[in-house]
């Protein structure tokens, strides 16, 4: 992305707060905004990265590669075109499910292309984001959903979802580049075993896992995301590699409020330090696109000496503005 992203601020909703407006070709922001009228940040799978003080949000939804959202509330986003253009990496379509980790001062950017795992790296949040060696992640087998996990020890994991039987999670360790998979190692994590994930079709994905007091926790959606009963389920082990085991009353958040379609989600930090959850959702109840982004909070609870995983019912709709 040949570009000059120039950052300037301006004043919203009466009240000061940081938006950020990018220099740019891209125009697909028009197509999307209408004038003093509410529009939800129109990102499937989407993903919220904190950094230096301002949010960025990535997701599915451009045909041309992954798009960058930022802001300074989590309220208001404005588009800063895109992060990945798909003329610098591998594939050239169905680029979906991105999420960014920065780690050691770089920025890698796991997301699907053409139905495979791949990552590119870039030196900023808005990107451009690249690969020195255009190729998939696992170039023999089609997959997707891939979500980096580095453990205490510093040790990275690569959770992903195979097709092998349905749609089902599995993780497999990193080599340090963050790029390459120990294909020996791959091991399975969840699959399709609750019936309130057999409505249709057989589907676990969306993985998103973090570490709290000891526990691993893994977040996935189960059910067809073009579904009314898209949700999100969580399971934990205490071996990262070993068995993991649901929760008996998942799903954890299902067609809160309003929503329907609800799920693939992930996590973040916000900047009062409180665990928060986004998602997507359908743009209504009789029409799947655009999906748009939601925003609710992650709480733990102590029972029995566990610590259980609580997904608020409430959320916020952010609101893209120009």
């Amino acid at each position: 992305m040949k570009k000059i992203l120039i950052c300037i601020c301006s004043f919203l909703l009466g009240f000061p707060a940081f938006c950020y407006s990018c220099k740019s070709e891209y125009k697909d922001v028009d197509e999307i905004v209408v004038d003093k009228v509410k529009t939800p940040v129109p990102l499937g799978d989407p993903f919220i990265l904190l950094d230096n003080g301002t949010y960025y949000a990535y997701g599915t939804h451009s045909d041309s590669g992954i798009e960058v959202y930022t802001s300074a509330d989590l309220k208001t986003w404005k588009l800063c075109g895109l992060a990945l253009n798909k003329n610098d990496v591998w594939a050239d379509r169905w680029f979906w499910a991105p999420e960014i980790y920065k780690v050691n001062g770089k920025f890698y950017m796991y997301y699907s292309a053409d139905e495979h795992i791949c990552v590119a790296t870039s030196d900023s949040p808005l990107g451009p984001f690249k690969q020195t060696k255009q190729e998939p992640m696992i170039a023999d087998e089609k997959c997707i959903d891939n979500s980096l996990f580095i453990d205490d020890d510093g040790k990275p994991y690569l959770f992903f979802v195979r097709f092998n039987d349905g749609n089902n999670v599995w993780v497999a360790e990193s080599e340090n580049d963050l790029i390459t998979i120990k294909k020996e190692t791959m091991h399975p994590c969840i699959h399709v075993s609750q019936k309130w994930e057999e409505v249709w079709p057989r589907v676990n994905e969306s993985p998103y896992v973090l570490k709290h007091k000891g526990l691993y926790y893994m977040t996935y959606s189960a059910n067809s995301y073009e579904s009314p009963f898209y949700g999100v389920g969580c399971a934990t082990t205490d071996i990262i590699m070993g068995l993991w085991t649901k929760y008996e009353d998942n799903p954890l958040l299902q067609s809160p409020g309003e929503l329907a379609g609800v799920g693939h989600n992930a996590l973040f930090t916000d900047k009062e330090g409180k665990l928060r959850i986004v998602y997507h959702a359908h743009k209504d109840k009789k029409n799947i696109n655009p999906r748009g982004m939601h925003i609710g909070y992650v709480t733990f609870e102590n029972i029995g000496g566990i610590e259980k995983m609580k997904i608020s019912k409430e959320y916020i709709t952010p609101e893209l503005v120009q």
